[in-house]
């Protein structure tokens, strides 16, 4: 039986994709080559892709407005490559729904690396939960299916959640009322270290109380530590369901 995770790299670049697919291809993965968003789209429906390695500059649609269009279809992890390092890109990458970003030029392994990194915690559950008896995590009137990733707010409305986001929570819950700072959640969400500068994971935290009807001044739930980091500022409940 097969079992190797299939990648859709796409790029326009003919010599980064052959570069890419050869060497994905020799560390125990099936890749697939994309020039474009047509053919992306293309290359979803003919394969079960795993993961997308999708270029910020692409010919007809730009990898961001793919990101986005992706992400508003399925929950599929997302890697994005950028020619350039400015932080807005990153920033804005993030915001569309990438997992995570890595800038040109960049080495065929600090790429398998992150796509490894990407998978283990897209599938990964948080090791102290037992799907059988807290496949629900409750907190504050809300409710997160850790299964099917379905966060239920008090009044019944399920809200969609990214996959950056959806992860994002989840550590929170892990850690409810202990401070985290930017750089361990970095840690804990990409498996790498904080960049200097890096601001994306704010931005996360911003999106994040946004799904959570959490945007005052002073939020309540998601709570700022000025100079520490963040806080989930609620109990938690470990339920065998959400129903």
């Amino acid at each position: 039986m097969d079992t190797k995770d299939r990648i859709l790299i796409v790029d326009d670049d003919p010599e980064i994709r052959r570069l890419l697919v050869d060497y994905l291809a020799k560390n125990g993965f099936e890749a697939y080559a994309a020039k474009d968003g047509r053919e992306m789209w293309q290359g979803l429906e003919r394969h079960a892709i795993d993961l997308v390695v999708l270029d910020l500059m692409l010919p007809d649609t730009d990898g961001l407005t793919l990101c986005r269009d992706l992400r508003a279809r399925s929950n599929m992890p997302v890697l994005m490559l950028t020619a350039r390092g400015e932080e807005a890109d990153r920033i804005v990458g993030i915001e569309m729904g990438a997992d995570d970003y890595l800038v040109k030029p960049f080495s065929p392994r600090e790429l398998l690396a992150r796509i490894k990194s990407i998978l283990r915690r897209t599938r990964a559950l948080p090791p102290n939960l037992r799907p059988e008896s807290q496949r629900c995590l409750a907190f504050a009137g809300w409710r997160l299916d850790t299964a099917t990733r379905a966060l239920t707010a008090p009044d019944g409305v399920v809200v969609p959640l990214s996959g950056g986001e959806f992860r994002l929570l989840r550590i929170l819950l892990e850690h409810p009322n202990r401070v985290l700072n930017r750089d361990q959640l970095v840690e804990l969400i990409h498996g790498r270290e904080a960049e200097p500068y890096d601001r994306a994971i704010d931005v996360q935290v911003s999106r994040l109380r946004q799904r959570l009807r959490d945007e005052g001044r002073e939020p309540q739930l998601i709570q700022t530590v000025r100079g520490e980091g963040y806080v989930l500022a609620a109990s938690v409940e470990g339920r065998a369901s959400c129903d």
